[in-house]
C-alpha cells in the first residue's frame, strides 16, 4: 500500500472515532400524519447519544403559545391520562380536532459533544362529515333574488356541498338554461330572479374522504304570485310620480309668479312714496280733492 492510501486509511479511522460522529442525533418516522377522529395518534421520535445514559426527553405543543404536553417524566394539562410514552415515542389516545398542531420533541444530553436535539411532528386529525346547518327561506316574492346557505365548520377535510330540490340533485354545473349557481365549496346556492317553479323542499349534503355523506332536513320554499306583475308595480308607481310632480308644478308655478309681480309692485310703491298708483288716480273722489 502506498503512502497516499495509507494516509486515507488513517483519516478515515481518526473521523470514525471522533465524538461528533456519535452525538446526539434525534430524527422521526413520520413528520405529518394523519388519524381519523377518536382513534390513537403516534407521533415519532428517536435518538441516539454518546456518551448520555439517560437524557431528558420533553414534548412541546406549538402554536400561537407553546404548551408542555411531556415534561418532567409525566404528562401535563389535557394529555394527562389519555397518553404514553415508549422511549421518545408518545402516543395520544382518542385524538380530537383540538389535538391537531405541530408538536416537537426535544432530547437534551449534557454529557454529549451536542447536548441537544429536537425534531418536529405535524398531526392531523380527520373529521368525518357532520349533519350541516341549512337557512333556506320560508317565502320569497316572485322576481327576487334569493341565497340558500349550507354550513359545516367541523369537518376535516373542509368537505363539499350538493343541494337537491324535492330529493333531486341539482347540477353544479352552468350552462344557459340553469337560472341559479351553487358554489361547492362554499355550501351557498344562488337564483337571481325566482319564479312558481322554484318553489319546493330543499335540502343540502356535505361530504369529504373520511366518512360518510351528511344531509341537511328539507325546508320548503315558497314562491308568492300576486296578480300584477313586478314590471306592472314599477311603471304604476313611475307613473303615480310623475302625476305628483307635474300637480305640484301646476300649483307652485302660478303662486311663483303672483309672489314675483307683489314683490316688484311692493319695490316700485317703495322707490316712488309719494307717486300715486294709476288706479286711484282716476277714481272720482281723489280726482276732485286734486281739482
Amino acid at each position: 500500500m502506498d503512502s497516499t492510501g495509507i494516509l486515507s486509511l488513517t483519516l478515515l479511522l481518526l473521523l470514525s472515532q471522533s465524538p461528533a460522529s456519535l452525538s446526539l442525533t434525534v430524527s422521526t418516522n413520520e413528520a405529518k400524519m394523519e388519524v381519523h377522529e377518536n382513534t390513537d395518534a403516534v407521533l415519532s421520535c428517536q435518538f441516539k447519544t454518546e456518551k448520555e445514559t439517560n437524557p431528558r426527553i420533553e414534548w412541546k405543543k406549538k402554536g400561537k403559545d407553546i404548551h408542555f404536553v411531556y415534561f418532567d417524566g409525566k404528562f401535563t394539562g389535557s394529555f394527562a391520562g389519555r397518553a404514553k410514552i415508549e422511549g421518545a415515542t408518545v402516543t395520544l389516545h382518542a385524538v380530537t380536532q383540538k389535538d391537531s398542531g405541530l408538536y416537537r420533541c426535544e432530547v437534551s444530553a449534557p454529557a454529549d459533544h451536542t447536548n441537544l436535539g429536537e425534531v418536529n411532528v405535524t398531526l392531523n386529525v380527520l373529521v368525518p362529515p357532520l349533519t350541516p346547518f341549512c337557512e333556506v327561506p320560508s317565502s320569497v316574492l316572485s322576481g327576487a333574488g334569493v341565497e340558500l346557505h349550507c354550513k359545516d365548520k367541523l369537518s376535516v377535510p373542509p368537505p363539499t356541498f350538493l343541494w337537491y330540490k324535492d330529493n333531486k340533485a341539482l347540477s353544479a354545473t352552468h350552462t344557459p338554461d340553469i337560472v341559479y349557481s351553487m358554489d361547492t365549496d362554499t355550501g351557498t346556492l344562488k337564483i337571481k330572479s325566482v319564479s312558481k317553479a322554484d318553489s319546493g323542499q330543499y335540502r343540502c349534503e356535505v361530504s369529504n374522504r373520511v366518512g360518510a355523506s351528511k344531509s341537511s332536513v328539507a325546508h320548503h320554499m315558497k314562491v308568492i304570485e300576486y296578480p300584477l306583475s313586478m314590471t306592472t308595480l314599477i311603471a304604476g308607481a313611475v307613473g303615480l310620480f310623475l302625476l305628483i310632480l307635474i300637480c305640484c308644478l301646476d300649483v307652485c308655478l302660478p303662486l311663483t309668479g303672483l309672489l314675483k309681480k307683489g314683490g316688484a309692485g311692493r319695490k316700485q310703491s317703495t322707490s316712488s312714496p309719494h307717486q300715486i298708483p294709476q288706479e286711484l288716480q282716476t277714481h272720482p273722489v281723489l280726482h276732485d280733492l286734486r281739482v
